[in-house]
């Protein structure tokens, strides 16, 4: 079974994705720091693909893949603790 997402909603520390093999997948938005600063009308305009979800106005793409794997926004790697 394919794990594309079906639906997307947000509440205050989290994104909801269902996807369509019935899991529903709660990642905290501190994961992903566009959606983090978004306001609430950024983040409804989003786009649903096979592979994940898309915001163009925010210029972020998240794959069910990566949620799945508990990977958060890849573009800014983690700082080195002194």
């Amino acid at each position: 079974m394919y794990a594309h997402p079906t639906h997307v909603t947000f509440d205050d520390i989290r994104m909801w994705v269902s996807i369509a093999d019935g899991r529903v997948i709660g990642v905290p938005l501190a994961w992903f720091p566009r959606l983090l600063n978004a306001s609430a009308d950024q983040r409804a305009k989003f786009e649903l693909s096979p592979g994940g979800l898309h915001w163009n106005e925010l210029d972020e793409d998240i794959s069910v893949a990566g949620l799945l794997a508990g990977r958060g926004d890849m573009t800014h790697p983690p700082r080195a603790v002194a």
